[in-house]
């Protein structure tokens, strides 16, 4: 076991600090990773405050982070995927029972034994839970580490181990594609990721938004057209007409306008997660044949395949990129949306604490 520096939050209501956690030595088929950059996600600032309480309570002390981009320090002795020098990349998962159905077919991300980068009891035994990127080494099975493509920005990729992911996966799992129309709901963190992918497959992408400002910006991500939610003539225009709609938005708001915009067979698929249910008109789905969906992260193999289309398309997140010490005040400008698109911490600032 080695100590490792990190930022940590004592309790709910407590600021994230210096701190100094243990992390294991690595075993045989262990990669240990420098932290070069790490995003910041709205999940982090959840947990940190416990105010997922009911579905994931937090265990403090708290190290979040899941978007690491980082260095090979050290490999195990059975390790053959990477060697030391490589850079490479930590999602939301770092371990799973591997054994299970879903594991089998590559989708450890709904294995009932997934092991969360943060959060999680730790089946080392080197702290109560695991602890995550906000921090300057991880240790991790090579199963669970991925390669990033080397032309990328190191710093504009770590979001892209869940905000990419993440609306990634259910375009793949829905067949997006040429001839599509495709509706992107909220241009944040999620949504102007959304926006990027749905431009590289080639559809048609609308992004709808509250607010009149992001036109501009959404079209230069890669919209073709952009509708102002607020405005029912505009949502009229585009009745029945989407094959497929993600929803980016966490927080209360009126799906079923949006469920009313679909074609027959028509899916929209929840990515973003408010805090209370949303009411669901049943009438919406049956006449049309419509479909209501959620999805989380991907597995391993497709955030693999996700970051070589992302090396291929030249594709990564729009940060800001702060150093550890601003990490607070990045958590309160994050809950009122002052920023373009993510944060991202430069792992570096860490070594002077």
């Amino acid at each position: 076991m080695f100590k490792a520096k990190a930022y940590s939050a004592a309790g709910r209501t407590s600021p994230l600090c210096p701190a100094v956690i243990p992390r294991r030595d690595p075993t045989d088929q262990d990669v240990q990773i420098e932290i070069l950059f790490c995003g910041i996600c709205h999940s982090d600032l959840h947990y940190a405050r416990d105010e997922w309480h009911d579905v994931m309570p937090a265990v403090y002390p708290c190290v979040p982070g899941h978007e690491i981009v980082g260095r090979v320090t050290k490999v195990g002795s059975a390790v053959t995927r990477y060697k030391v020098g490589d850079v490479v990349g930590v999602g939301c998962l770092v371990d799973s029972d591997r054994t299970c159905p879903n594991c089998r077919a590559g989708l450890e991300q709904f294995c009932p034994g997934t092991v969360l980068t943060y959060g999680s009891p730790d089946r080392h035994g080197t702290a109560p839970v695991t602890y995550g990127g906000y921090s300057d080494s991880i240790v991790v099975d090579e199963r669970f580490v991925v390669r990033v493509p080397s032309n990328l920005d190191l710093a504009a990729a770590a979001p892209l181990l869940c905000a990419g992911i993440t609306t990634y996966s259910p375009m793949r799992h829905w067949k997006v594609g040429p001839g599509k129309k495709v509706g992107v709901v909220g241009l944040g963190g999620l949504g102007h990721m959304g926006v990027k992918f749905a431009h590289a497959f080639g559809v048609h992408t609308v992004v709808f938004t509250t607010s009149p400002g992001k036109t501009d910006d959404a079209l230069r991500l890669g919209a073709n057209e952009v509708v102002v939610s607020k405005n029912a003539n505009e949502m009229q225009k585009h009745t029945g007409s989407f094959d497929f709609i993600l929803d980016c938005v966490a927080a209360p708001h009126d799906v079923n306008a949006y469920i009313q915009l679909l074609t027959r067979d028509g899916t929209l698929t929840m990515v973003g997660a408010p805090e209370k249910p949303l009411p669901v008109s049943v009438f919406g789905l049956i006449f049309g044949r419509r479909s209501f969906s959620g999805s989380p992260i991907g597995g391993l193999a497709e955030t693999q395949e996700m970051l070589d289309f992302c090396g291929r398309n030249n594709i990564t997140a729009d940060v800001e990129v702060i150093p550890i010490q601003k990490v607070n005040e990045a958590y309160e400008r994050m809950t009122r949306s002052d920023v373009k698109y993510r944060f991202t911490i430069d792992m570096a600032s860490l070594k002077g604490e």
